[in-house]
């Protein structure tokens, strides 16, 4: 049997490069979110329908908590004893974009050490059998992909430079 390496996911930081992401030490779930130093954007494609931009925006932000650790924060039970799962702590802002500019934000986040990106190929809206995905983005050029959403996490500056211009998702 032949061992293969592992290939890192895209947008997953170079190997021996240090996770975008807090520590357990770091989480500061009593900070303001403009006072994290990290910040995290949603970038969907303004042009897609509400149910498929919504869709977009959760496939991103699933994978994106993979991710990055510290992300969520802690579980917390309610004054009757129900449980609710951590949130994002550091909040999330969902923004819009048209096509090429979506494609132009994942394109310069890519290319950053410090920014941890998760991204949904259009591909992922029209296949059904996730090895049909995996088959259609494997046969396309890296030129010839689109994206409908793209998650972001990094230095607040940095994030605030690539999205610059964007409006919230309306």
């Amino acid at each position: 049997m032949t061992e293969t390496a592992a290939i890192p996911p895209v947008g997953a930081p170079p190997v021996g490069a240090p996770p975008v992401g807090f520590g357990p030490h770091e989480v500061d779930t009593a900070a303001a979110t403009r006072d994290v130093p990290l910040k995290w954007v949603v970038v969907v494609d303004e042009t897609l329908p509400p149910g498929r931009a919504v869709n977009a925006a959760v496939c991103v932000a699933g994978a994106t908590v993979d991710r990055v650790p510290g992300l969520l924060g802690p579980a917390v039970d309610d004054a009757d004893g129900s449980a609710h799962p951590g949130l994002p702590w550091l909040g999330c802002t969902v923004l819009g974009a048209a096509p090429d500019r979506l494609a132009a934000v994942r394109s310069r986040a890519a290319a950053r050490d410090d920014v941890a990106l998760a991204d949904m190929p259009t591909q992922a809206q029209h296949t059904r059998v996730y090895d049909d995905y995996l088959f259609a983005v494997g046969r396309t050029p890296s030129a010839h992909l689109g994206y409908y959403a793209v998650s972001l996490v990094g230095p607040r500056r940095v994030v605030d430079r690539l999205t610059k211009g964007l409006r919230l998702l309306p």
